[in-house]
């Protein structure tokens, strides 16, 4: 066995990266599937693994390519138009592509259909007879419309519905090495608590408010109110 340092393993892994095709946008404006157009035999096929950069992958975001976002919208309005999402783990992975696009009352709308159509009466998500995929998929996606942490930030309350106006998490993980704690009243930020377990710098924002700054490791920090005054 050839043993390769990290560094040159590094080195090899960002050359090869450099190669990848990056996703094209079809001449319909939908996010392509494969490097050419081709007729879809199934237009609302469940599985949409080419919006992977949106989710779970960060290729694309709001601030970053909205143009890539554009697309990957057109992509699930077309499958979903088309009979898409008719399955529980498919349900769930909707939850989250609607809490990327930081559109809280599709999202909602997933989650309720994901309930009402996908899960029996003891919670388990059906296929049938069951698929713990929808199970673990949905709850991502409740976490995914609280807090998300893909553009080197942490985002508060990213896709928060209107049912959901007021009331707090805890204990989710963001990118970065942080745990987040926040609290909200009619829709808006009381209180968020961070603990930094890397001691790397710390980027939070809320709508359009965003805060920076440096932390240590084992750290909580405190931010209070709507504009994240610490």
């Amino acid at each position: 066995m050839n043993w390769v340092s990290k560094d040159d393993l590094s080195a090899q892994v960002q050359t090869a990266l450099e190669k990848l095709a990056w996703p094209k946008i079809g001449s319909d404006g939908r996010l392509m599937e494969w490097s050419e157009e081709l007729k879809e035999n199934d237009p609302g096929h469940r599985h949409i693994s080419h919006l992977f950069g949106l989710y779970p992958g960060n290729q694309f975001s709001l601030r970053k390519t909205p143009d890539y976002l554009a697309a990957a919208r057109k992509t699930i309005d077309y499958r979903l138009a088309h009979g898409g999402g008719h399955t529980g783990w498919s349900r769930a992975w909707i939850i989250s592509y609607w809490a990327r696009f930081h559109d809280a009352e599709k999202a909602y709308e997933n989650v309720q259909l994901l309930l009402q159509k996908s899960t029996l009466t003891n919670l388990f998500d059906t296929h049938p007879p069951f698929q713990i995929d929808g199970n673990f998929g949905g709850t991502a996606g409740i976490a995914e419309m609280l807090l998300q942490s893909q553009d080197d930030e942490l985002t508060l309350l990213p896709a928060l519905p209107k049912a959901w106006s007021t009331g707090y998490f805890k204990g989710l993980r963001g990118r970065g090495g942080f745990e987040v704690d926040v609290h909200w009243k009619d829709g808006k930020v009381e209180s968020a608590s961070i603990k930094s377990l890397l001691g790397k710098p710390c980027k939070v924002r809320f709508g359009d408010t965003v805060k920076t700054f440096d932390t240590k490791v084992g750290q909580t920090y405190t931010l209070k109110g709507e504009r994240l005054e610490k």
